[in-house]
Order: C-alpha cells, then sequence, then structure tokens
C-alpha cells in the first residue's frame, strides 16, 4: 500500500501527454495502470497515478483478414473477446483476471494464462504501440526494416536516444543476454532484451513451443516495452495479433489423492496434447464449497473427495476428436478417476471455479494469508513436483504453510507461503523463502517471474537472479527510456526491499470498536474488511451480479474494493479515525445496494452487505437518523394500517401530483416512481386462524408459509398462488404469524429495531422448525434476513439456528419434491416461453436452478437471463438521488432482455417485478403464481 501523489483519470489521449509532459517538468513520478489488480505490487507508486481503465477503453479497428485489433489501454479483456466474438477471433493469452483486467495492464505484465502452452506469451501477440515517453513525447514502436531503423537512429530527441542506446545493446550485450536470461519459455522477468536478438535455446525438453511466431521482421521495441511494467513509457494505443476461436472443446478433470502424484502425472498428461492442464488443490476444492455460487458450481465436475484436480482441456474441430482424446487420457491410467465435460456451460462453470482460485487462498480467516512473492516462479514439467516439494518443506521447516493453484502444463504452479505480515519475524520469513525459490530456480533452468511481472515483491533480487551482466544492461535499458527515474520508479531495477510499503506491516493497528453485529466468525469487523485482498473481481462488467453500482459509475469507490479500503483506511489511521462515521465515507457506502452478491461471488467472501449494516449503525451512533430512514423501516406498520378497508384511499392518494411533490421535497421518495399498492384484502386478513382446505385426497404433512409483509399487504395473489399449490400437492398449510422479519429495518442500519423483529420472528417460527416443519419463503429477501442476518443479529441463539435450517424458498421444496418423483400434481402444456430473472439475495444465498426446475414442470421453456442487479433493491430504487442509477443498473442487462421477450417474464422479488414493470411495460410475475396458473384442473 503506497500513498500516490495524485489521480487523474484522462479522457483523452491529449489529457495523458499533458500530465506526462507536466511530470516530466516537475520532477514527479507516473504509474499508468488499469484495474490495479497486479500480484506483485507494481500497481501501486509514490507517483501521479493515471488511470486509464475508465474512459480509454475502446476497441479501434479489427481486421478480421490480418487478424489483429486496435485497442485503447483501457479495455478489460473479457469484454475485447465479446466484440471479437462475431469475427471467430480472440487474443490469445487469458490470464485469470481477464473480466477486470485492462490490455494495458496485460501488455505491461507480459502476461499469459491457463492456455499458455497454445498461445504463449503476450509479447508474442503484441505488434506495435503507440504512446509517450518519459519526456511527453509521442512515440510509435512497431517493428522496422534496416532503412527505417536507420531513420530512427539518426532521430533527435529521447526517441533517437533510445534507439541509439537499444541498438547498442543488443549488438554489444547480445552475450549478456543469453548468457542471462532464464531459458524456460514462460517468463516476463527484467526486460525482454533477448527478443531484440535472435532467439535463445529453450530448456523445455529439446522442443520449442508450437504457439511461438516467427520472430517479427525487423526491429520492434514494441517487445521491450511489453513486460516492462510501466517503466519505459506511456501507452495509449495497442496492436495485438488475434487467434482463431477453437471450434470445439471438451475438459477431462483428472481427479487425485495427493498433490505430488498430480504434479508427477503432468508429462504423461502432456503426451496426449492438451490445450492446458490447470490444478485446482485441496485448498481450493474445499474453501470452494463455503461460498455458495462456486459450490454450486463445484457439484457439476467433483466426484467424491478429492485431495485435487487437474482440469485438462483438449480442442478439436469435432466432438469425435475430442471423445477421442478424451479416451485416450482416461487410457493412460493418470489419476484416481476422470470425469469428462463436453457441455459448453459446464465447461465454463470449471473455468469460472479455476478463475476465482486465487480468491479461495486469501479468504483464509485471520492475519495469516497466503501472500505472493514465489508465486510466480516456472520450471520445466517434469521438475515441478520436486521443485514443489523442497519449496514445501523449506517452508514447512520455517514453521509456514503453503497453499497452490494455477499452470501445471507450464510448470507454473503458483505457491503461497501463509505469512502474517503483521508481525515482524513473519516479514522477515519472506526474504529467505524468496532468496531459497532463486536457488532452487536457477539449479533448474526455471523463471522467477512467469506471467505475473517483477513489481514490489521481486524486483530487488533481480541483481541476485539475473546475474550482475544482464542486470547492468537492464539499469542501461531504463536509463535510456527515462533518464530522470519517473515512470513507475523502483520497479525490475533499482528496487527498495520486498517489505517497503507494506498494506500490513509490523506497526499496523486498527481503531478499537463496540460492534453491533456478532463478527467472532471474521475475527472482528477489522478483519471482515481485511478480508478484501484487492484482486478486483468486484470490477467485472460483462456477468454475474457483484458490483452492481461499479457496473454502472465505473467509480473506484463504488466497488467493493474500493469500500473495503476506505472502511480499512479508516480503522487502521492511514485516514483520521473519526472518519469512519463521516459524511464521506457514508457516500462510499451509500450505493451499496446490500445485494449479498460479494458474499457469493467474491471469492474471498467479502460480505458487504453485512459490512454496511455494521457501518450505518455505527454512522447513526453519532448522527441522526433520517427521517426517510425510520419511514422505511417502518413501511411493514405502516402497509398493515393502509391495506384493507383504507387501501381505495391510500392507492388514490399516493398518486395525486401535491403528494407525490411533498414525498420527493420533504423526504426525497421519488415522485418519477410508482408507489406499490396496497391491498384492499390482504392475503393474511382472510387466512389467518383458517385451516387451508387440503385438496388432495390424502393429507402428506404440514408445512409452513413464510407470510412476508410485501406479498401479504400488497401482493396477496402470490401468497394465494403458494397456498393453492401447496394445498393441491396434499400439505397441509400452516401461516406464519409472525410480523415482518425485520429486512427493512437492516437495510437502513437500524440494528436495535431489526433485532426486535428477529426476536419476534424466530420467537413465532422456532416452534414449528423444532417440529420439523419446513418454512416456506416467497420474497427472497425476507428468506435471505431468516438464512443470512439472523445469525450476526442472535448470536448464540438455537432459535435461530433451527428457523435458518428450516427456511427454504418455495421453488426449492416443490422441486426437491419433483425431483424424488413425491409431486403429485398435473400441469397444462405451457403455452409461452418463461424468461426468469433471479433476485439477488436469491442467487446469493439459494440458487436459481430450483426455480429454472420448478418452472419446467408445466414444461415450460425456461430463459434465465444474466441479469445482474434490476436496480430498485428494495427502497433503493425510490429514492430520489438514487432513481437515476437504478434505472442504468437495470438498463445495463436486464431490461432489455425483457423488452426482447415474447412471454411470460418470472421475478420472485417484488421490487425486482416493479422494476421490470416500470422499465419495460410489460407484467411480471412471481414463479409460484406461473406455476399456479398451470394447474391441470383449473384452480387457477
Amino acid at each position: 500500500q503506497v500513498q500516490p501523489y495524485g489521480v487523474l483519470i484522462p479522457r483523452t489521449d491529449e489529457d495523458v501527454q499533458a500530465a506526462v509532459e507536466a511530470a516530466a517538468k516537475y520532477g514527479v513520478p507516473i504509474l499508468a495502470r488499469g484495474a490495479g489488480s497486479s500480484l506483485a505490487g507494481q500497481a501501486v507508486n509514490s507517483a501521479l497515478v493515471i488511470d486509464l481503465s475508465r474512459h480509454l477503453d475502446g476497441v479501434l479497428e479489427v481486421n478480421r483478414e490480418e487478424r489483429w485489433v486496435r485497442v485503447q489501454p483501457g479495455v478489460v479483456l473479457d469484454e475485447l473477446n465479446l466484440q471479437l466474438a462475431p469475427y471467430g477471433l480472440q487474443f490469445g493469452p487469458d490470464p485469470a483476471s481477464s473480466n477486470r483486467a485492462t490490455m494495458g495492464g496485460i501488455v505491461s505484465n507480459n502476461s499469459t494464462g491457463s492456455h499458455s502452452i497454445v498461445y504463449g506469451m503476450t509479447a508474442d501477440h503484441v505488434l506495435a504501440a503507440r504512446g509517450f515517453l518519459s519526456d511527453g513525447s509521442p512515440v510509435h514502436f512497431q517493428a522496422l526494416d534496416e532503412s527505417k531503423l536507420a531513420q530512427k537512429l539518426e532521430a533527435p530527441g529521447l526517441e533517437g536516444q533510445v534507439y541509439r542506446q537499444m541498438a547498442r545493446i543488443a549488438a554489444e550485450g547480445a552475450g549478456a543476454i543469453r548468457a542471462g536470461t532464464p531459458r524456460h519459455w514462460r517468463r516476463c522477468g527484467g526486460y525482454n532484451l533477448d527478443r531484440l536478438i535472435q532467439p535463445l535455446p529453450l530448456e523445455n525438453g529439446g522442443t520449442d513451443p508450437s504457439f511461438l511466431l516467427p520472430p517479427a521482421p525487423g526491429f520492434n521495441l514494441t517487445s521491450l516495452v511489453c513486460g516492462a511494467e510501466g517503466t519505459l513509457a506511456v501507452m495509449t494505443e495497442i496492436k495485438l495479433n488475434l487467434v482463431p476461436r477453437p471450434w470445439k472443446t471438451a475438459l477431462g478433470i483428472v481427479h487425485f489423492s495427493g498433490l505430488r502424484e498430480a504434479l508427477s502425472s503432468v508429462p504423461r498428461i502432456l503426451e496426449s496434447g492438451p490445450s492446458a492442464v490447470e490444478l485446482l488443490d485441496h485448498i481450493g476444492l474445499t474453501r470452494s464449497r463455503q461460498v455458495p455460487a462456486y459450490a454450486r458450481l463445484q457439484k457439476t465436475f467433483i466426484e467424491g473427495d478429492p485431495n485435487c484436480v487437474l482440469i485438462t482441456e483438449f480442442s478439436g474441430d469435432t466432438e469425435s476428436e475430442l471423445r477421442h482424446k478424451l479416451a485416450a487420457l482416461e487410457a493412460s491410467g493418470v489419476g484416481d478417476s476422470v470425469v469428462a465435460l463436453y457441455d459448453p456451460a459446464r465447461q465454463a462453470d470449471v473455468w469460472t471455479l479455476r478463475k476465482v482460485a486465487l480468491g479461495f487462498l486469501m479468504s483464509v480467516k485471520g492475519d495469516y494469508k497466503p501472500v505472493p512473492f514465489i508465486e510466480d516462479a516456472a520450471v520445466p514439467v517434469e521438475h515441478l513436483a520436486d521443485y514443489i516439494r523442497q519449496v514445501e518443506e523449506f517452508c514447512n521447516g520455517l514453521g509456514t504453510e503453503v497453499g497452490y493453484y494455477a499452470h501445471a502444463s507450464a510448470g507454473c504452479l503458483h505457491v503461497r507461503p501463509l505469512i502474517n505480515t503483521k508481525a515482524a519475524e513473519e516479514v522477515a520469513k519472506m526474504q529467505d523463502i524468496l532468496a531459497f525459490s532463486v536457488e532452487l530456480l536457477g539449479g533448474y533452468g526455471g523463471a522467477l517471474s512467469s506471467e505475473h511481472g517483477d513489481g514490489r515483491a521481486r524486483s530487488w533480487i533481480n541483481e541476485r537472479f539475473f546475474g550482475k551482466d544482464l542486470y547492468a544492461l537492464y539499469r542501461q535499458t531504463k536509463r535510456a527510456f527515462d533518464p530522470h527515474n519517473l515512470l513507475n520508479p523502483g520497479n525490475i531495477v533499482d528496487a527498495p526491499p520486498m517489505d517497503t510499503g507494506l498494506r500490513f506491516g509490523p506497526a499496523y493497528r486498527t481503531l478499537p470498536l463496540r460492534e453491533n453485529l456478532d463478527f467472532s466468525a471474521d475475527m472482528g469487523f477489522h478483519r471482515a474488511v481485511e478480508m478484501c485482498n484487492g484482486a478486483g473481481i468486484c470490477r467485472k462488467l460483462t456477468a454475474g451480479t457483484m458490483c452492481p453500482s461499479f457496473m454502472v459509475t465505473r467509480e473506484e469507490e463504488h466497488s467493493t474494493r474500493g469500500r473495503a479500503n476506505a472502511l480499512r483506511a479508516a480503522l487502521s489511521g492511514a485516514l483520521p479515525h473519526q472518519e469512519l462515521t463521516s459524511q464521506r465515507m457514508y457516500e462510499v457506502m451509500d450505493l451499496c445496494i446490500e445485494c449479498k452478491a460479494c458474499k457469493a461471488e467474491c471469492p474471498s467472501s467479502v460480505d458487504m452487505a453485512k459490512i454496511k449494516f455494521e457501518f450505518l449503525a455505527q454512522y447513526y451512533e453519532k448522527h441522526p437518523v433520517p427521517l426517510r430512514a425510520r419511514l422505511f423501516a417502518g413501511m411493514p406498520r405502516a402497509a398493515r394500517w393502509l391495506s384493507g378497508p383504507l387501501a381505495p384511499l391510500a392507492n388514490w392518494g399516493k398518486e395525486l401530483a401535491p403528494v407525490k411533490w411533498g414525498l420527493e421535497n420533504f423526504l426525497g421518495i421519488s415522485s418519477k416512481r410508482k408507489l406499490p399498492d396496497f391491498a384492499r384484502k390482504p392475503f393474511a386478513q382472510g387466512n389467518y386462524g383458517k385451516r387451508i382446505e387440503v385438496k388432495s385426497n390424502q393429507v402428506r404433512s404440514k408445512v409452513v408459509l413464510f407470510v412476508d409483509t410485501f406479498n401479504n399487504y400488497n401482493h396477496p395473489e402470490v401468497l394465494e398462488a403458494a397456498k393453492e399449490v401447496l394445498s393441491a400437492a396434499g400439505f397441509e398449510v400452516l401461516l406464519s404469524n409472525h410480523g415482518c422479519c425485520g429486512r427493512p429495518m437492516i437495510s437502513k442500519g437500524l440494528v436495535r429495531e431489526a433485532r426486535a423483529a428477529a426476536n419476534q420472528t424466530v420467537a413465532q417460527l422456532y416452534p414449528l422448525a423444532q417440529q420439523g416443519i419446513p418454512i416456506l419463503g416467497l420474497e427472497p429477501s425476507c428468506l435471505s434476513a431468516l438464512v443470512d442476518d439472523y445469525a450476526s443479529m442472535l448470536p448464540g441463539d438455537e432459535r435461530a439456528a433451527a428457523v435458518a435450517q428450516a427456511a427454504q424458498p418455495i421453488e426449492n421444496f416443490i422441486a426437491g419434491l419433483a425431483e424424488r418423483g413425491e409431486l403429485a400434481l398435473e400441469f397444462r402444456p405451457a403455452s409461452e416461453p418463461v424468461l426468469l430473472h433471479g433476485h439477488c439475495h436469491q442467487k446469493a444465498l439459494f440458487g436459481t436452478e430450483s426455480t429454472r426446475a420448478m418452472l419446467s414442470l408445466a414444461g415450460a421453456q425456461v430463459q434465465e437471463v444474466d441479469s445482474g442487479c434490476c436496480g430498485m433493491a428494495g427502497a433503493f430504487g425510490y429514492e430520489a438521488e438514487h432513481y437515476e442509477i437504478s434505472l442504468q443498473m437495470g438498463e445495463r442487462r436486464l431490461l432489455p432482455a425483457v423488452r426482447a421477450h415474447q412471454g411470460v417474464v418470472a421475478a420472485p422479488g417484488v421490487s425486482c417485478r416493479a422494476q421490470i414493470e416500470r422499465g419495460a411495460g410489460v407484467r411480471a410475475h412471481h414463479p409460484i403464481e406461473i406455476l399456479w396458473d398451470a394447474l391441470a384442473d383449473g384452480a387457477a
């Protein structure tokens, strides 16, 4: 963690040039960066940070015939590949961070990924680059023939100096370059001087990797800027080579009972010609089961309880070809078993899980964390098992455990020792471990950095690893490009010790807090905040739900990472402690809509919804609770009074122009929103105390229908549909008489009121849960209070635990009955396809598989849209200052999909349905309504 001098978010290339020129004039260091997700520390510095990810993110030109693309540095790799898909092309290297890593960062790191044995390094695909040298002068790097190179050698200014010096270094230093550069093909450390001379012989079984492109004709400094970590130039445009997208792929998930057995099997697996071999180790398998979204994915391809698996991919033109390759893999006898996957959707599940493996490692609770400093080493695959064994033995000898993940096919196994960087004696271990690794790599012909770069973690030891002669050439290279050491100084050469500027160091302390919620599982509120390791998965834009506000604003402070960093800064004293409950901190937290997507999608399990609940409670201890917050928190009580006989008057009055004007100007409730209508006859009014008629010949058992506030007083037809379906299925339906579950109070940070509601609810439901009666809910946000929030509000309360265990969505219950063959209901054939939008809390805690299965019972063709968040988030979308952003959230993916759909729209959440109906002009239904309508006996 390093404090920058300032941050610039440029809109144009001219902005960048002006900044570089000004920095050169005043001697201010510069750090140009993208998502800031680098793992070696090269994305932080005492410098002017130029964030290129916000506006300079365009795809400028695609040449399908010649297979190249011109991009700005801020474009994210996954977004680029989405735009390239219609051309049948893609960028080859695929780092695990592809859903948030920018192409500028990928080029600057010389990144690669899971398919490195096919596509090599980024430097194999970078053709040209435009940008600015350290004095602000424009430069265009590209392949030069002898005549054009001669012109460059005679050019005036810094550009001419760069070409003269680099031509000299390439000519005079060829011997030192060949002697000092690692022979392993998967390397990105130091400067790529080897790419300016004849190719080096490789020590990888005597064969050159087939992916390497023929050396580009002429002299091309682009390959030198690639991998330079922003220390040589600032790029504003990059020209990249493209590769054809694979026609078909298949996966063989090879299960192993031990890590060493898995690593020793890699050479044999490579003989079968895979396109990737990736390790998912025991820690990754175990911890992924603790994150709901990834636990569901794991079930599709893991059998039993293996110690680890090797994800082995094959590419081909036909499925028969792929089946032949997988049969050969199974016949080779490696591993305990092989699970074959041909379905692209199931394969995507596997790659999703693999790409977040780092986060699983980082989800370790407490102060001991898997720290990246030797993780990027690569050795020839035949030495991989021995290298890992020796590193593990050395670390264990120091009392240090290790975790693993990554690219077994390339001999790169990311090793992360668990270090407590808050303790001086633990910090001291890091240099010893890295020095030991360097010695081993020298003996095995390996590379110290193979895709993540040198950064602050490894640059300090580069002279020892590369040797004095080659390191001297690296220094000369840096001086040629950057004579005043202004571009990301301290990386690759002349670096400070690796323990300089640690995020957590021996002097790190946090402000003691009296916590309102139970954070014992995280070992305290501050450690819950510290679970964010900066990987930045919350910055993804193309899929999933996390983080809805960042997807719209693209502001770092509106990402989960940004909020965690701001809170940690105040807790640790990097900001004044009073900033923890300041108005500015409230603004940082304001657009967290408590969707719980981070709880499910952040592999480090940063639970920002719970953190915000605690933050608001702390904030309101220092500031008055706004009237609007109290009003929304008290809506269940108001709904009880305004529904029933007063409903016609209330529904008429709330839409009057003077009323809407007053609500907006005095309470901040948007006049552009239609407030929910109150029911003329609430569901409970006609059903409490009445035995629900069983429409089956035999009563099977009892179930509790959770009568939530929203459906009871606003949408009783949903509860009516649920009652009818359950009774038709033969269940005696008991109605919960519990009042409000507390969700509105939770969302507004009113802990005392929420705890009182939670106590009342569990008091009513516990006797039923104790009898083993299922509690079936319809509104995901209310259910999430029962199964998730109550645990931190009522710690150690066995009643809350029992209720959470008994509670489930009605869709899960009905789909489970159908799966077991216990649902004796007939349905009419569906006449229209169904588009399903999952509620955020539903997706985070329960998943939508059961909803799809339930809707399919009537023969409906169900299409689930990857819609992200609808933007309403309970009261959020009704608040005047949030109205526009709530619509923008919905407009990203949900509302366009609904408008394009011809059929029925299903959405479990009340607020989701309100957004769909307001933004798309169509009626949205709860899934249970659709099932009720399909009952063959015509009961609907």
